[in-house]
């Protein structure tokens, strides 16, 4: 009987949601960081865990992530292990699942307290990096919310929510914005077909350029074109 329960909960324990974990850690929201940590933890059954071996797995995993994530947001590998110890050793805040638990707890808030205070002092040279990374690549079509991540050095859901955060718009928004302001100054200035330009300036599809188009400047590109060229 022991065994089959053994096995039982190994299972479970392998069931833990990492991606809901890094969800959290990148949420930002001190809130309510606590309930959805309970929940991420209810769903492996962490709390009737009484073997330390399955706790150590567990915590492992979210103590890797932790720090993996600390890093990314600039909290050096001393000061992480200053507050909360090397892997080797979690062991002693494991005791019970409800030591455990208490320690994930602070774990898990510092690092999110840590990802705002980081965010306010280093915010805006993350977007600054990121707008940079666009206006000199916004002619690729590859141009992604993951390139510029790693070109501005944090990760993708981050720097999503920093963007929109610090900007009021999201990142693909700002792309096609870049993207349509080049396309006018081509319109207007070169003989080049309106599909020869969607694609210089990184639309793949000229429908959906046209629809971008008009959605940023009231009119068709061909529109556009027509009235900048009455001016001339």
């Amino acid at each position: 009987m022991e065994k089959r329960s053994g096995t039982s909960e190994c299972c479970n324990v392998k069931k833990l949601d990492m991606t809901k974990m890094r969800s959290l850690l990148r949420s930002g929201n001190l809130a309510n960081y606590s309930s959805v940590l309970g929940e991420v933890l209810d769903e492996i059954r962490f709390g009737e865990l009484r073997s330390l071996i399955l706790r150590l797995y567990v915590g492992a995993d979210i103590y890797i992530e932790a720090n993996s994530f600390s890093k990314e947001i600039g909290v050096s590998e001393e000061e992480f292990v200053r507050r909360f110890g090397s892997i080797d050793d979690i062991g002693d805040h494991l005791g019970t699942p409800e030591e455990t638990i208490g320690f994930f707890d602070e774990m898990i808030g510092q690092c999110i307290r840590w990802r705002i205070e980081n965010t306010r002092e280093n915010g805006n040279y993350i977007i600054i990096s990121a707008k940079s990374y666009i206006d000199k690549n916004y002619m690729s079509s590859e141009l992604s919310l993951t390139n510029v991540a790693d070109a501005a050095g944090v990760c993708p859901t981050y720097l999503s929510t920093l963007f929109k955060k610090e900007t009021g718009r999201n990142l693909s928004e700002y792309i096609n914005s870049v993207r349509i302001e080049r396309s006018k100054a081509l319109l207007c200035c070169t003989s080049k077909m309106i599909y020869e330009i969607a694609y210089e300036v990184g639309f793949q599809d000229y429908r959906y350029f046209s629809q971008i188009f008009k959605k940023c400047t009231g009119q068709t590109p061909r529109q556009f074109q027509n009235n900048a060229n009455n001016y001339v």
